[in-house]
């Protein structure tokens, strides 16, 4: 998988080097923007404010139907006239009004905290998957890229590749489809590691033949692989309905 960075910014640390053995969620890289600082500091002030100005409408609004409350119960006396009853109601409807609009500023303060801090989060990038660094083009210092600018791969942080997942794409003669079925069982053996042959499992069959090779391309699980086993090294398969073992199948 390659890692892009989410926001642009200049490459403080890496803390990973090619070969390493990295967990999910782990830290990869971690990336400084100052600006992204200040947005966020600026978010949480507006944030406090909001929240000042939201308390002090409900105040007003607690002190408003007080206000109604004890001119309603002087009405009823006959001590204050219904026009003041009807004017504190007006009061106390206006209070209601500012708090709901406070409340909705408020929420909207709230909402930039969050994006303003999400963004700060995401300068500290971690892998998003377990496995080994296959690609390191991320250098110290470097300015990189946001990942919807990042379009080509050397403009990426790095690459993970889960080797756990690795499989083997081997193109096999179309003649030989009728014998092929997922779940048949076979052998392999990689170049890199000759006296190490493991098992393999065919996982799937390509709907499509290749015009041109006249081949089906299979798509082989690897069972229990050697220590070591990385992407792009050659195999030679064999599976036992396969007459002739198939050269030149590659790994990815």
């Amino acid at each position: 998988m390659t890692v892009f960075s989410k926001y642009e910014g200049e490459i403080a640390s890496i803390d990973v080097h090619i070969g390493d053995l990295v967990e999910a969620g782990q830290v990869i890289v971690r990336i400084d923007d100052v600006s992204a600082d200040f947005s966020l500091e600026q978010a949480k002030a507006d944030s406090d404010a909001a929240k000042l100005v939201l308390e002090g409408k409900i105040l007003a609004l607690k002190q408003a139907d007080s206000s109604l409350q004890r001119n309603a119960a002087l009405s009823a006396k006959s001590a204050v006239s219904i026009q003041t009853v009807e004017e504190a109601q007006t009061a106390r409807d206006t209070a209601s009004n500012a708090v709901d609009q406070a409340r909705q500023s408020y929420a909207r303060a709230q909402l930039g905290v969050k994006i303003a801090q999400e963004h700060v989060d995401a300068l500290t990038v971690r892998a998003p998957i377990s496995g080994t660094v296959t690609r390191l083009d991320a250098h110290i210092g470097g300015r990189v890229l946001a990942r919807v600018d990042s379009i080509k791969e050397n403009e990426s942080l790095l690459t993970i590749t889960d080797t756990k997942s690795v499989v083997i794409d081997a193109d096999v003669a179309e003649t030989n489809i009728g014998e092929l079925r997922p779940g048949l069982r076979g052998e392999a053996v990689l170049d890199g590691f000759p006296d190490k042959p493991f098992a393999i499992e065919i996982q799937q069959l390509w709907p499509v033949a290749s015009a041109e090779k006249g081949t089906i391309t299979l798509r082989l699980a690897l069972l229990n692989p050697p220590g070591g086993t990385m992407p792009n090294m050659a195999a030679r398969i064999r599976i036992s309905t396969i007459p002739a073992q198939q050269p030149g199948d590659t790994p990815r």
